[in-house]
């Protein structure tokens, strides 16, 4: 039950231990919380490297942590990019490891965090589209990622449990204790984080990764979408074959379940393929660990099971982009061709040779399937490092767009000040 970290430096103790290991513990004090828990959630792939492997690992990680970030309150926003028309601002700063999001009925923003361990408020009671403040309502959360609102309370993902906050917007200050709605999901970290969506019918989606990058399991929840009642009550599998999906929503029109999924690591750069899927209905399978973006058989699963026997994705992406938070654009405030378009945020590559992603896109669909896919915000990726990474996408009442970005802890918002006539033929 020690810290992960505890555990580490008892493990580079032991005599014999492998060299790698103890490399390991020399350069753990000298990295970030942020670039620890990446070190703790791979350390048993890394120990069993070679050591020159897990020296460049670590080279990596160590200029990822002494290259200094963007300042929350000094962010080049001047280097994103927007189609003609849109302006982006900042709603809020400081609001570090920022992930998922969501609005409750009377204004509150909620965002979740990883490995942080913060679930916070931010408030915008003047109306003034700006938060007024960050509150911070838990510590010490296990990877509090996920969070919803329903019926006055807020519903929050750990790894392991989904917890409700009741009255929560009343006692911001004195935030309650929280109601355990479900404790029985595994605690893997790998993989574990939860991005939580309420269907239209009243279910609560919870995905769970697989804890690994590439293996098959006998507890069918991993590498699943299960859905539980509001009270946690009839947790069942909704979507098997589902490697790790970090963003979901249900069609504005249909009310069908769209997700991104990240692929596989080390089949190249560009391979496999992130996917954006559908699930209508309960039972189907994606193709996980067997088959990767609807046709590419996996080396070492693959001859298990066919490509055949899978649902396709509707849309392959670029691979190791890490395609995360999602939402159909349901607003009034763009015009008219952004009607039910998907926006998808990438949070960008960890393991290509040339670095892809850092932006947000938009799917545009035609009957119901996607048929384009084209930049929204870019430029977080610059020539001379990465300076954010969105994470989700929020669709406010006004129809602003609020994006949520972990790496420099900002949210920012997204408004259209043009005209819909001009945007429409700056597109052509």
């Amino acid at each position: 039950g020690a810290p992960a970290s505890c555990r580490l430096l008892i493990l580079g103790s032991i005599p014999g231990a492998p060299a790698s290991c103890r490399l390991l513990i020399l350069l753990f004090s000298f990295c970030s919380t942020e670039i620890q828990g990446e070190i703790i959630m791979f350390y048993s792939l890394l120990q069993s490297l070679p050591l020159f492997v897990v020296v460049i690992a670590l080279f990596l990680m160590l200029v990822a942590t002494v290259v200094p970030k963007a300042s929350a309150d000094d962010l080049p926003i001047s280097k994103l990019k927007l189609p003609p028309g849109f302006k982006i601002s900042t709603y809020a700063t400081n609001v570090r490891g920022a992930r998922s999001m969501v609005l409750s009925p009377k204004g509150t923003l909620f965002v979740g965090t990883r490995e942080e361990g913060a679930l916070y408020a931010i408030p915008d009671e003047n109306n003034d589209k700006k938060g007024d403040s960050v509150i911070t309502i838990g510590r010490g959360m296990f990877h509090p990622n996920g969070v919803e609102f329903k019926d006055g309370s807020l519903y929050v993902a750990e790894i392991n449990r989904v917890l409700r906050y009741d009255g929560i917007e009343a006692k911001l200050n004195k935030p309650p204790q929280p109601v355990v709605v479900n404790s029985s999901l595994p605690n893997k970290t790998h993989h574990g984080q939860k991005y939580i969506r309420f269907s239209p019918d009243g279910w609560l989606y919870v995905p769970v990764g697989a804890p690994c990058n590439n293996c098959e399991s006998s507890d069918e929840r991993f590498a699943s979408i299960l859905r539980m009642k509001p009270d946690g009550s009839n947790l069942e599998v909704y979507a098997k074959g589902v490697r790790n999906t970090v963003g979901m929503d249900f069609h504005p029109t249909t009310k069908e379940l769209w997700f991104t999924d990240n692929g596989r690591d080390y089949l190249g750069d560009d391979r496999p393929p992130e996917e954006l899927n559908c699930a209508p209905k309960k039972g189907m399978h994606f193709g996980f660990p067997y088959c990767h973006g609807g046709t590419i058989s996996d080396p070492e699963f693959g001859r298990k099971h066919p490509c055949s026997e899978f649902t396709p994705p509707e849309l392959n992406m670029p691979a190791h982009t890490a395609a995360l938070g999602m939402r159909f654009y349901t607003g009034k405030m763009f015009p008219p061709e952004y009607n039910n378009v998907a926006l998808i945020c990438f949070h960008g590559s960890w393991n290509r040779s040339v670095p892809d992603g850092y932006r947000v896109d938009a799917v545009y669909f035609k009957n119901g399937k996607p048929i384009k896919r084209e930049p929204f915000i870019y430029g977080w990726l610059q020539s001379s490092g990465v300076w954010g990474r969105p994470v989700d996408v929020l669709i406010m009442p006004d129809g602003s767009v609020l994006v949520s970005d972990d790496h420099s802890g900002t949210i920012y918002r997204v408004t259209y000040e043009g005209s819909a006539k001009a945007s429409t033929n700056s597109r052509k």
